[in-house]
């Protein structure tokens, strides 16, 4: 059982990194205090810079793939490790410790995490997302809509913890995008300008 609350906790801990807060720090702006409030990378791009936004995106997708890289390999033999880090990390970054446990929505940590579980929904995924949000210009829609349809392709996988990692996933991401969405079908949602 330690090893799953290491896990855990090592990978919440390390999705807790609020590195758009950081960035955004770093050029002397509160991004909790700009913008939506957001510390995800739209924010950061919308509020700071677009450097500093495709900075952020970086970092948060790469925190979710070492999380789950990293506790993958210290317990190799453990086939559920790797799930139950990919949920920490999220998690983590939804609800950053270091942040009184306000964090962002977790799209790149999201698919940081899921591209080592199953790189095929998952790149299908990101790809998708580029694709929406060049043609909407709604960066919200291009999340709920790409990781809905890494859902679905992970859906179809024969492994029943994929099935559920990827479903208790999309369920929080919506949760998280629950504001957006009312504003979406309000269309009051803010677009990005690229």
């Amino acid at each position: 059982m330690i090893e799953y609350a290491i896990a855990l906790l090592g990978s919440f801990l390390l999705g807790s990194i609020p590195f758009g807060w950081i960035i955004a720090k770093l050029k002397g702006i509160d991004v909790k205090k700009k913008g939506s409030g957001n510390i995800g990378a739209t924010n950061v791009y919308r509020v700071v810079g677009k450097k500093e936004g495709a900075l952020t995106l970086l970092l948060d997708l790469l925190k979710g793939t070492l999380a789950v890289t990293v506790f993958s390999l210290v317990y190799k033999n453990n086939a559920y490790i790797p799930y139950l880090s990919a949920l920490g990390v999220v998690l983590g970054h939804d609800f950053s410790v270091f942040l009184k446990f306000k964090g962002g929505k977790g799209v790149a940590t999201t698919y940081g995490a899921t591209l080592i579980i199953y790189p095929l929904a998952s790149v299908s995924g990101m790809a998708i997302w580029i694709a929406i949000l060049l043609l909407s210009k709604y960066s919200s829609l291009a999340a709920i809509v790409s990781f809905g349809i890494s859902t679905l392709v992970a859906i179809s996988s024969n492994d029943y913890l994929v099935r559920i990692l990827f479903i208790v996933l999309y369920g929080l991401m919506l949760i998280r995008h629950r504001e957006n969405i009312a504003r979406l079908f309000s269309r009051q949602e803010s677009k990005i300008n690229i």
